[in-house]
């Protein structure tokens, strides 16, 4: 079995930045309100760009820095649930616009937990010798289904891609991996898709993607879902939590962090945070975080860094990468 490793990372969030009080000339809410609730003070919102562009624009920043060309990738995985289209792909898109003619495309749909997912994913293809080298993104334009008009939800998101490049090590630096589904509860976190309307169905309204969430049941299943996840990966790898230097959550709200932190008594610093400047960006966060960690050198080699996800399906998820 090879041995697998990222080699980099990248990211790109849209240059329009919305904050709460531009929130509240629009909708009835506050800016107080809004950051003691989930931590948010603001989000990047597209002005055009879609799925397809920003994660390309996030596959390019990954890129920099490693002696990787575009036509060297043979894996491209893209983890959205805002493609740009049914047919073609995401990750086909993204072939076409960065040139990486001889990846293999497909997309993956696990929500908040779709950057770990493609991880796995990545990881598995190396391991048994599949594919050398892989492109991972999450990606969301969320804004095109998010309800403007509901005021609990349409608070907490935002547009945003994030890359990351596995290949094959030396050293195995993927320390341990896991992933799981909740189908049952899959109706607290949804955004519903084409309706059946054919020649023996008339559908009621096909106005029906926009996003609706449970948030008390979602803020359980996130809580539950660190504290196992954190658990298992340490517990898998071997490791203490005295072993990692960050712990990068899917960044959905603050106050799902700290029941967790406190839970499995880890310092609440070590688990790192943007979702103030961000919101939550679904299968981009998790892969933003770590870009910022990387771009600041927060990291060196050698570090231990802690991803753990959960989003809609409802799906869970997290990996333990050696830097």
């Amino acid at each position: 079995m090879n041995n697998v490793k990222v080699i980099g990372t990248g990211s790109y969030v849209p240059p329009r930045i919305v904050s709460n009080d531009d929130l509240s000339c629009v909708i009835d809410t506050n800016d107080e309100w809004i950051k003691s609730r989930t931590g948010i003070k603001e989000r990047r919102i597209s002005e055009g760009e879609n799925t397809s562009n920003m994660a390309s624009k996030a596959a390019m920043d990954a890129l920099k820095g490693t002696n990787i060309k575009p036509e060297d990738i043979d894996l491209i995985i893209v983890a959205t649930a805002t493609p740009d289209n049914f047919i073609p792909s995401t990750s086909c898109l993204v072939q076409d616009k960065i040139g990486a003619v001889n990846a293999t495309c497909f997309d993956i749909s696990a929500a908040c937990s779709g950057f770990v997912y493609g991880l796995n994913i990545a990881y598995q293809f190396i391991r048994t010798g599949y594919s050398k080298i892989v492109l991972v993104i999450g990606a969301e334009t969320l804004s095109k289904i998010v309800n403007w008009s509901d005021r609990t939800t349409c608070i907490l998101f935002g547009d945003g891609a994030a890359a990351a490049l596995v290949t094959v090590s030396d050293k195995n630096k993927i320390l341990s991996s896991y992933s799981g589904s909740v189908g049952s509860k899959g109706r607290f976190l949804m955004s519903k898709g084409v309706p059946v309307e054919n020649l023996y169905v008339k559908a009621e309204s096909s106005d029906n993607h926009k996003t609706t969430m449970d948030g008390r049941e979602i803020f359980k299943f996130g809580v539950k879902s660190i504290i196992k996840g954190v658990k298992k990966l340490l517990k898998d790898a071997g490791c203490s939590a005295d072993d990692i230097k960050y712990i990068v959550p899917h960044q959905a709200n603050c106050r799902i962090i700290d029941f967790a932190a406190k839970e499995l008594n880890i310092d609440r610093d070590k688990f790192y945070l943007n979702l103030d400047r961000y919101g939550n960006t679904s299968a981009a966060s998790i892969g933003i975080a770590l870009d910022e960690i990387v771009k600041k050198r927060l990291i060196k080699s050698g570090d231990k860094i802690l991803l753990i996800g959960f989003g809609g399906g409802l799906t869970y998820g997290g990996m333990i990468i050696e830097w």
